[in-house]
This record gives structure tokens, C-alpha cells and sequence, in this order.
């Protein structure tokens, strides 16, 4: 789930055309591309809690994905439709990240 919101944030992110979005466009693929990228690199840690730790990262940069896909609609460089896509995708990755985090953590 975390790579398709990755692929697809790319995906929009290739459509904001507008010099005025740049940085928009720039940081909606970084911060998409740091979930899959810190959950893959948590989970070649030795321990659960270093794994969980990298998960809490993924976890922030899935808020920050949120806020700049968020972001982009408001100031019209995303359409209604792909932020309400990637924010649904956003939601689901959360949830899966809080909860691993959970269970690793014992709770």
C-alpha cells in the first residue's frame, strides 16, 4: 500500500506543470517516496524497536504527504479527485503503520 501511494503521489506530482508549484511538486514525491522508502529501511534493522522507530518516521512522512497533497488542491495545483485519492491512500497507510507500531510495541 505504501509503494502504490508512492507511485500514484509521483504520478500527480508529474502532472503539476506550473513554475509556480515547483517546490509543491518537489516535496508531494519526497515526503511519498520517504513512507515506502523508511518502512523498507526500518525493516532491515536488527531490532523491532529500531524497525518501529523508522515506522514512526514513515508515519510522519505520510502526515507531511497528506498536508502537501492537501496543499496542492487548495491552491489549485491538484485536482479534487487526486488529492481525495491520495489522501484516502494516505489514511489507509496510516493505519496500517499504527498499527505495526502497535504490535511491536507490544500494545
Amino acid at each position: 500500500m505504501a509503494y502504490a501511494l508512492a507511485v500514484n503521489a509521483n504520478r500527480v506530482a508529474t502532472e503539476i506543470r506550473s513554475a509556480d508549484h515547483k517546490a509543491l511538486r518537489s516535496q508531494l514525491n519526497r515526503a511519498a517516496m520517504s513512507v515506502v522508502t523508511n518502512i523498507v529501511e526500518g525493516r532491515a534493522k536488527k531490532s523491532d524497536r529500531d524497525f518501529a522507530r523508522f515506522l514512526g518516521y514513515a508515519l510522519g512522512s505520510a502526515a507531511e504527504t497528506e498536508h502537501h497533497a492537501m496543499m496542492g488542491r487548495d491552491v489549485g495545483a491538484i485536482s479534487d479527485s487526486d488529492c481525495s485519492l491520495l489522501v484516502s491512500q494516505i489514511v489507509e497507510v496510516k493505519k496500517m503503520l499504527h498499527g505495526l507500531i502497535n504490535r511491536l510495541s507490544g500494545e
